[in-house]
C-alpha cells in the first residue's frame, strides 16, 4: 500500500533522539527551547510555545485570547475536527464559514457577508480560526482587514503549512494574526512523532500559553502572589494542563527543521509532476493562489463525476483495492454526529458539501518515488475508465 503521507526519518534524526536518550533530561531539558527558537527564527515570530499536539496548541491559544462561555469562534468546515473542538473545550460556541471553490480555504466573500449579518444581530465572533488547507495560506490580508473592522482575534490553523509562505513571508510570522499553530504529526511537513507549536508576537499571549501548557504552574517570582518560601517553591496560579512536549520529540523536530526547505521543495516537484500526469484525466488539480507558496502537505484532486459516470465512492474504493492509500480531507465538521446534535444540518455550507462529494487526497511525501507516483496515476486512470470499481 502506498500511503497518502509518510514521515521521512534520517540517520541524523535518529542520532539526535539517541543523544537525548543518553542525556540527563528526557523532558524539560534544553531541546524544547532550542526547537522553539529554531521554529520562531525560521518563521520570523517573536515567541513560540511547543506542546504535545496541535490540538493542545489550539486549545491554549483560545484560552490565551480569553475564549469562554458566551463567546463564538468561527472556522472552516473543511478541516480536522480539532479546529472547531478547541473552542468547545473553552465553553464557547462554534460556527462555520463556507469555503472558496478554488482554494478550499475559508471564503473571504462568505466571511464578509456572514460578519455583516452577525453585526446586525449582535453575534460577532470573538475569534476566527482560518485553516490553511493542504499548506496553502488563506487570504490573510483580507481576513486581517475584516478582523480590524469587526473586532475579532485571529488564530491561524497552519497545521499543514510550516515551510509555506504568504506574500513572500513565512507562514507563522503572525503579521496577520494573533497566534499561529503548527502540527508535527508524522504525516505533516516535519514531525516530532506527535506535537504542535503556537507562535505569537505578543509577550502576554506567549506567557499565558506557556503557563497553561504546564498545569498553570510558575516558578517566576514576578507571577507569584507573594515571595517564595524557598528555592523549591512554585505556585499554581491557573488551572492548566499537562500539554508539554518532551525533549525526545523536540530533538527530532530540531533535526527535521534542517531539512524543512528541502522537504517543501520536493513536495512541489512531486505536485508539479502530478499536474502534468493528470492533465488528460477528468479531474481538477489543486489551484494555487498567486500570493501564496504552499507547503503542499496534501495533493487534493476533485473528480469531475459528470464526465466520469461513476460514483466518488467507487473511484475511492478502487484505488484502495489497487494498493493506493488515498484519503479524504475532510468531511465537513458540522456533518459529524456530535455537531449535528448541536443543531447543524446538511446544506449549511453548500460549497463545502460539494467539495466533499468530489475530493480525493493522492499520496504525496518526500520519499515518494517516480515509480510509485506513476503507479498512483495509472491506477487512478484505470479506476476512472473501468466498467466497475473492482475490475483490476
Amino acid at each position: 500500500m502506498i500511503p497518502y503521507g509518510r514521515q521521512t526519518i534520517s540517520e541524523a534524526d535518529i542520532r539526535a533522539v539517541v543523544d537525548v536518550l543518553r542525556s540527563d533530561f528526557l523532558t524539560q531539558g534544553s531541546a524544547v527551547p532550542a526547537f522553539e527558537s529554531a521554529v520562531a527564527n525560521y518563521c520570523g515570530a517573536h515567541y513560540a510555545c511547543a506542546v504535545n499536539s496541535a490540538t493542545s496548541a489550539l486549545h491554549i491559544a483560545c484560552l490565551a485570547l480569553g475564549v469562554g462561555k458566551g463567546d463564538s469562534v468561527w472556522t472552516s468546515p473543511i478541516t480536522f475536527v480539532a479546529s472547531a473542538n478547541c473552542a468547545l473545550y473553552c465553553g464557547a460556541d462554534v460556527d462555520f464559514v463556507d469555503i472558496d471553490p478554488l482554494t478550499y480555504n475559508i471564503s473571504v466573500e462568505c466571511l464578509a457577508a456572514k460578519l455583516a449579518q452577525a453585526e446586525k444581530t449582535g453575534n460577532l465572533p470573538k475569534v476566527l480560526i482560518p485553516v490553511h488547507l493542504s499548506g496553502q495560506s488563506c487570504d490573510m490580508g483580507a481576513i486581517r482587514r475584516l478582523g480590524k473592522q469587526y473586532g475579532f482575534n485571529i488564530i491561524e490553523d497552519a497545521s499543514h503549512a510550516i515551510g509555506g509562505q504568504y506574500r513572500g513571508q513565512p507562514i507563522g510570522n503572525c503579521s496577520y494574526s494573533d497566534i499561529t499553530v503548527f502540527s508535527f504529526h508524522p504525516v505533516k511537513i516535519i514531525t516530532t512523532g506527535e506535537g504542535g507549536m503556537a507562535l505569537t508576537n505578543d509577550a502576554g499571549l506567549a506567557r499565558r500559553m506557556q503557563l497553561l501548557r504546564s498545569h498553570g504552574i510558575t516558578r517566576e517570582i514576578d507571577q507569584m502572589t507573594h515571595e517564595p518560601d524557598g528555592p523549591w517553591y512554585y505556585q499554581q496560579i491557573e488551572l492548566g494542563f499537562n500539554y508539554r512536549m518532551t525533549d525526545l520529540q523536540a530533538a527530532l523536530g530540531l533535526s527535521q527543521m534542517q531539512r524543512l526547505d528541502e522537504f517543501v521543495a520536493t513536495r512541489h516537484s512531486i505536485a508539479k509532476r502530478y499536474d502534468d500526469l493528470l492533465s488528460h484525466l477528468p479531474v481538477l488539480i489543486p489551484w494555487q493562489y498567486s500570493d501564496s507558496y504552499s507547503s503542499v502537505h496534501l495533493y487534493v484532486i476533485r473528480l469531475q463525476l459528470d464526465l466520469i459516470g461513476k460514483t466518488h465512492r467507487a473511484i475511492f474504493e478502487a484505488l484502495r483495492v489497487a494498493g493506493i492509500g488515498v484519503n479524504l480531507h475532510y468531511i465537513p465538521v458540522y456533518l459529524q454526529p456530535y455537531y449535528a446534535n448541536l443543531g447543524f444540518n446538511t446544506g449549511y455550507c453548500p460549497e463545502a458539501e460539494n467539495y466533499y462529494t468530489q475530493a480525493i487526497s493522492l499520496p504525496i511525501f518526500p520519499s515518494l518515488t517516480l515509480v510509485e507516483q506513476d503507479q498512483v496515476v495509472s491506477m487512478l486512470s484505470r479506476a476512472i475508465s473501468r466498467a466497475t470499481a473492482f475490475d483490476f
